[in-house]
């Protein structure tokens, strides 16, 4: 198989799945608005092994957002923040603590913090927009990207590492 054709393929799966992860946590309220615990911020870890994921994840995100309940904005805005949070992570591949890559993991943790933060404090519904308020978002949109992170995205991260099999499925 064509190797740019595998790669677009990759990107597919690794896009329907955050899709998928993310609608299923849109059914438990989970998804949108200040409190976000999206089971599809797991595969945040992907670009990590392969640049394919940096465009699935993008191309994920805007299609789950379809149905936010924040503003057809989040479409753009909340794909924009997956997509730099992405790049950041493949960027940061290369940079660890003790073999950890801790940087790429807090690269999602605080674009998404900071954009969805921003955009749930303006597009958010009350009309007072104020500091405080973009702060309360960005830290609870941090603090639960942080949670999905650090478990199941570790996890992921740990298993793919682990595993010849499927890090030579992930990776180029």
């Amino acid at each position: 198989m064509n190797k740019s054709v595998k790669e677009t393929v990759k990107a597919a799966l690794i896009g329907a799945m955050y899709a998928a992860l993310t609608y299923a946590c849109a059914g438990m309220g989970l998804a949108y608005n200040s409190v976000q615990f999206r089971f599809s911020e797991a595969l945040t870890v992907l670009p990590l092994f392969s640049p394919a994921a940096v465009v699935g994840l993008a191309v994920g995100c805007a299609v789950s957002n379809i149905v936010s309940s924040v503003s057809p904005l989040d479409m753009i805005f909340g794909s924009l923040a997956t997509l730099i949070a992405a790049v950041a992570t493949r960027a940061l591949r290369n940079v660890t603590v003790r073999g950890f890559p801790l940087l790429s993991f807090l690269a999602p943790v605080i674009v998404n913090g900071i954009i969805v933060g921003a955009e749930i404090s303006i597009f958010g519904g009350s009309g007072n927009v104020s500091f405080a308020l973009f702060v309360t978002n960005a830290a609870s949109v941090a603090a639960g990207e942080a949670a999905v992170l650090f478990t199941l995205g570790a996890a992921l991260w740990a298993a793919v590492r682990k595993n010849d099999k499927l890090r030579r499925v992930i990776e180029r």
